[in-house]
């Protein structure tokens, strides 16, 4: 997804990286140039690098990194951009923050290239709790399975869901990784996600953006189960 457009819709904004190792997706979020942004999932190089000039180009202010889970490939950029913009917020689900120092805990350990991230500030991400960017509101949801306590966050005035691994254009986040679990998956996918109107843009940690009404009728993992 480097270098394509950026997508806007009303006036809430996202530019996307993908690393080249795992394509996972690396958003920057945001109202207005010049304006306030969050960094959601930075992953491995380059995009932290790619965050920081597509920001800069923008004159945008970091407010926080914001973090759908704690899998190595989701948290891989955290240090460099800190090194730069200096200490910011990382909103991450409580139960996963040990997730960010520990090699063996992210996954990253069993790959060769141990992975760790090391904020000075962690904020809780606490189910049906809100997270503001600007005056925008998005509402935190349950979505663990593919990680313990993966997090989604809903924006309802502009339609959109950021997912994380949970879901998929076509298929759901992988459930035999250490602390995964199908069922669970599953239910908070139809309780969290599929609840939300038919016309909700879903961006993923992977691969393309796609609706709750595309998933709802066609996704095999939703009308068949894992």
């Amino acid at each position: 997804m480097n270098g394509e457009p950026i997508v806007t819709v009303n006036r809430v904004n996202w530019h996307v990286t993908n690393d080249p190792f795992y394509a996972e997706n690396g958003y920057v979020f945001y109202l207005n140039d010049a304006g306030p942004c969050w960094i959601v999932d930075p992953g491995l190089p380059p995009q932290a690098s790619e965050m920081l000039a597509f920001m800069d180009a923008r004159h945008l202010t970091p407010d926080a990194i914001v973090l759908t889970h704690a899998h190595a490939d989701h948290i891989a950029g955290i240090d460099e951009l800190l090194a730069v913009l200096g200490q910011l917020p990382v909103y991450l689900a409580q139960p996963e923050w040990p997730m960010l120092a520990d090699p063996r805990k992210n996954l990253s350990a069993g790959f060769g290239v141990p992975i760790s991230a090391h904020p000075d500030e962690i904020r809780d991400l606490p189910v049906g709790g809100t997270i503001q960017l600007g005056p925008t509101a998005w509402e935190i949801g349950d979505v663990a399975g593919h990680s313990p306590a993966g997090r989604s966050m809903y924006c309802a005035e502009h339609g959109v869901a950021i997912v994380g691994d949970a879901l998929f254009a076509g298929s759901v986040g992988r459930v035999d990784l250490p602390g995964g679990d199908g069922a669970k998956l599953i239910r908070n996918i139809r309780q969290t996600l599929l609840t939300l109107p038919d016309e909700t843009r879903i961006l993923s940690g992977h691969g393309p953006e796609t609706t709750i009404a595309h998933e709802r009728t066609t996704n095999p993992y939703l009308l068949h189960g894992l």
